[in-house]
């Protein structure tokens, strides 16, 4: 047991030049799958601040109607990402991430001619669905390209995601500070470019040809995997702890706190830095199922914590209000890291390689029903409560954390014979 605690404790020395190198994989598949990853979400960057100003600043149309158009759009998206990452899995997932990033694309220059609300349901619901479904395959395309290596990999590509998130965000706020028509629609053209840019990139991939399915295997298996859909329950609700900083945070920091305004930024622009830095070197003691649970839980526990302190930061002077909030931020996003790690050793851990894509599908359909709550769980009910609702949450997280060792241990225990090695290795006594 010792060694075990001294395998999962025992970090080198951070040096932050190690770290940053450590995002770039070595030359091959790894290098171009995460060189596409890069350029598709500084795209995303530029955007997803912004849409909401377009919609009503320059498009014009009411908080109300955005709202519900994209609303609309998320709910439908649901029903996309089982069969489109099943037939990422039968197909072929490079060739579904690339038309996914075509109908991008083309949704996304679709933006600059909606007139009204009609015109933004179908954008918006064209545009969910591609995105699920690319997630879906794109995560069974990672699989093929990082093989055995592939929960390390999705750390780092994790990692590589907030990094152009962070740059695409600084150029949206370029654009918002300049206001015009003409800005918002070069940033959308740039969007669309982004998505083929990654496209071209991901021409270099080899062809990866379907994996054979066991002759024994239902066509839809995840249905049937009653661990799997235990813990696509959990991580649906392990989610909401992600619109904490970017949803929740901005509000109760200048309604219900006297630190400075001005901190919105400063704590989100940390927690994206933490996650570039540290993803990778938290994610690499993560390798099993098991240690996945393990991870979990303690994500859970340390939210308990960050929450609360969010929440006693209310009645604070301005000075301490910021300095605890700053502290509260740095706690959840560890806790974070800590989820993420856990939850990509079963995302890959759990799922037959033949059908990754299909059970990722499912696994975003959960995550889905998490973001249509959200809006309502934090902007309404938490707000309301106040410190009350923010302990509260934090309990939530703390105690559906508990039960992922559990539902891990299930996981292993029912995974086909052929895993049983991978999955047992490094495990815990």
């Amino acid at each position: 047991m010792g060694g075990y605690e001294e395998q999962w404790y025992s970090m080198p020395r951070f040096d932050p030049i190690r770290e940053v190198k450590a995002l770039i994989p070595e030359p091959g598949p790894k290098r171009v799958y995460a060189l596409a990853t890069f350029i598709n979400m500084f795209g995303f960057g530029l955007l997803v601040v912004s849409m909401s100003l377009y919609f009503t600043r320059i498009v014009q149309l009411p908080a109300s109607q955005v709202g519900a158009a994209l609303t609309i759009g998320v709910a439908i998206s649901l029903v996309s990402g089982v069969p489109v990452g099943n037939l990422a899995d039968r197909w072929s997932p490079l060739k579904t991430v690339k038309v996914m990033l075509l109908i991008q694309c083309g949704t996304a220059i679709y933006l600059i001619f909606i007139t009204s609300f009609t015109d933004l349901v179908i954008a918006a619901t064209l545009d969910m669905l591609a995105m699920k479904a690319s997630i879906a395959a794109s995560e069974s395309l990672l699989r093929r390209v990082a093989d055995e290596d592939a929960i390390s990999f999705r750390s780092q590509t994790h990692a590589i995601q907030y990094l152009a998130m962070g740059l695409g965000t600084a150029g949206c706020g370029v654009v918002i500070q300049i206001g015009t028509p003409t800005a918002y629609h070069l940033m959308i053209v740039l969007d669309a470019l982004s998505f083929l840019g990654a496209l071209l990139v991901f021409t270099r991939l080899p062809s990866y040809e379907p994996l054979p399915k066991p002759p024994t295997a239902p066509r839809w298996g995840v249905f049937a995997d009653r661990p799997f859909v235990a813990y696509t329950a959990v991580a649906g609700a392990m989610n909401l702890q992600l619109f904490m900083i970017n949803m929740l945070l901005p509000l109760w920091v200048v309604d219900a706190t006297d630190a400075p305004s001005w901190s919105v930024a400063l704590f989100y622009l940390l927690n994206n830095v933490l996650i570039v830095m540290f993803q990778v070197r938290i994610g690499n003691r993560v390798k099993t199922i098991r240690q996945g649970g393990v991870a979990i839980r303690r994500a859970g526990v340390i939210l308990l914590f960050s929450c609360s302190a969010i929440g006693f930061a209310n009645g604070l002077p301005g000075w301490a209000a910021a300095l605890l909030l700053t502290a509260a931020v740095c706690v959840h996003t560890y806790g974070e890291l800590w989820y993420m790690a856990g939850s990509f050793a079963l995302n890959f851990g759990l799922p037959p390689a033949h059908a990754q894509g299909q059970y990722m599908g499912f696994l975003g359909a959960g995550a889905g029903i998490g973001e249509a709550i959200a809006p309502f769980l934090f902007l309404s009910l938490i707000l309301t409560l106040g410190r009350p609702g923010l302990i509260g949450i934090g309990v939530f997280f703390a105690l559906v954390g508990l039960v992922a060792p559990a539902l891990a241990r299930w996981g292993e225990r029912t995974r086909p014979a052929r895993e049983e090695p991978m999955t047992r290795e490094g495990a815990p006594a």
